[in-house]
């Protein structure tokens, strides 16, 4: 069956949104629209000749490996502006319908996403719960089925492509499951500073205003990009007081924790600690394994075990590394015709293959060594069935380091001590929280991961 420009593209663009940043997709791509495809050439169209031009520059080659893929065979990708820009907009919101119209202006019943600016792909059923990001889920979990009564707001925060975008569409997702009369409006921090200056420009502030502070639930990406953007603070300082005042419900997202964004008011940021802050760190291996089984279930992928394991060692940055891990060897593998396997998938992600040079001469045994000669104890006496108090701590360190370094399985840091997996579990936990509270155990531990990582 023949694909439309329409339908390519939107396959296209699926597959990229999980290859690029958040911000990117959001900046650059999402703007853009096929509008012909022929059997040699697909047409693209982006807002502006600016905009079109830095498209091809920097995703040109990853968009054409894409169409390549969803097309079957390789074919010219042609990249221009279109005739007219569109100005910029809010959230798809009907700002003329009355307050007492439970979905502004929707008769429907059936939730619509697009007016909300929800991604429909990102749910929990998608979302991968692991050691790294169990309090956020479970947050938001809550947060979806009783809005605005457990955590407001909730404030995630972790590195880029952790997932902390995705967790937040599907509090959105599921509240419009269970009651589709629900306002729901997703917004990054950008979008929002656009939208109040085009109201400003525009003299429409007050319709701004009632556009966000009429939401039962706003959910706010990024938000240290308002660094240093005294204006937009001020805004959404009153938007903030004027949602939390109704009880209405607040998720917020950021890359780093409120207490740690010295261009935020303040004022924004005690409020921003009013409910619940809660991190996402980059997922383990056992985690990272569950992510590519989750995806190649979802997208009826045929991926081997070996393959699996071998992405899941090689990309430990992120969720989104991950991701573009999967399309960028599925693509590979449609160009040059050949199955996918552990040797193609060496080819093919060489260029996203970056072992950490500082760890990558580390084994468990010299780890083990360090932390026994910090703690002035003998390698053998870690590696025990005894459980003196002495050697606790050392174990439960080494064990910690262990994973934080080399990242191994747990099953197998417990070989190396003779433990079970759970053990591991709770002396990593121990150390993580012993890591804050107690300043002389994280110099130490810092001691000898300093040692370990300087090659001494």
């Amino acid at each position: 069956m023949e694909l439309t420009a329409h339908e390519v593209w939107s396959r296209v663009l699926e597959r990229a949104e999980s290859a690029v940043t958040e911000q990117s997709f959001r900046t650059w791509l999402e703007g853009t629209g096929a509008v012909g495809v022929s059997d040699g050439e697909l047409v693209v169209e982006g807002p502006s000749q600016f905009h079109i031009e830095w498209v091809e520059d920097k995703f040109g080659g990853l968009l054409r490996e894409l169409v390549a893929a969803v097309v079957g065979r390789p074919i010219r990708v042609t990249f221009r502006a279109a005739q007219s820009a569109p100005s910029l907009s809010f959230p798809e919101l009907d700002l003329n319908a009355p307050q007492s119209d439970p979905v502004l202006g929707v008769s429907t019943a059936i939730p619509d996403r697009r007016r909300s600016n929800l991604n429909e792909r990102y749910t929990f059923d998608r979302y991968v719960v692991g050691g790294n990001n169990e309090l956020a889920a479970a947050a938001c979990r809550a947060v979806a089925e009783q809005p605005a009564r457990m955590y407001n707001p909730l404030f995630l925060y972790g590195g880029v492509g952790l997932g902390k975008t995705h967790l937040m569409h599907a509090v959105g997702n599921r509240i419009l499951d269970r009651d589709p009369h629900v306002r729901v409006a997703y917004v990054s921090s950008e979008q929002f500073t656009n939208a109040l200056v085009t109201a400003i420009q525009e003299g429409q502030t007050a319709d701004f205003r009632r556009r966000y502070r009429n939401m039962d639930v706003l959910l706010v990406d990024d938000i240290h990009f308002l660094e240093g953007k005294e204006r937009t603070q001020e805004e959404f300082f009153h938007t903030f007081n004027a949602l939390h005042d109704a009880q209405h419900q607040l998720v917020i997202t950021s890359d780093r924790p409120p207490k740690d964004m010295p261009g935020i008011e303040e004022r924004l940021v005690s409020r921003f600690e009013w409910g619940l802050v809660a991190d996402i760190k980059p997922p383990d291996y056992e985690t990272r394994m569950a992510i590519l089984r989750k995806k190649a279930e979802y997208d009826r992928l045929t991926l081997d075990d070996d393959v699996i394991d071998f992405i899941a060692r090689s990309c430990t940055a992120s969720v989104r590394e991950l991701e573009g891990a999967v399309i960028k060897l599925l693509a590979y593998s449609s160009l040059t015709h050949r199955d996918v396997d552990v040797a193609l998938a060496r080819t093919a992600l060489q260029g996203m293959l970056r072992p950490p040079e500082s760890t990558h001469r580390l084994t468990p045994k010299r780890i083990q060594n360090a932390v026994a000669r910090e703690w002035g104890v003998s390698p053998e006496a870690l590696t025990s069935k005894r459980r003196t108090r002495e050697l606790t701590v050392p174990r439960q360190v080494a064990m910690y380091l262990i994973r934080d370094l080399l990242d191994e399985p747990l099953v197998r840091v417990g070989n190396l001590f003779n433990r079970d997996h759970s053990t591991v579990i709770h002396s990593v936990r121990k150390v993580e929280s012993g890591l804050e509270a107690d300043a002389r155990l994280r110099h130490r531990v810092e001691h000898v991961r300093s040692l370990l990582t300087d090659g001494s």
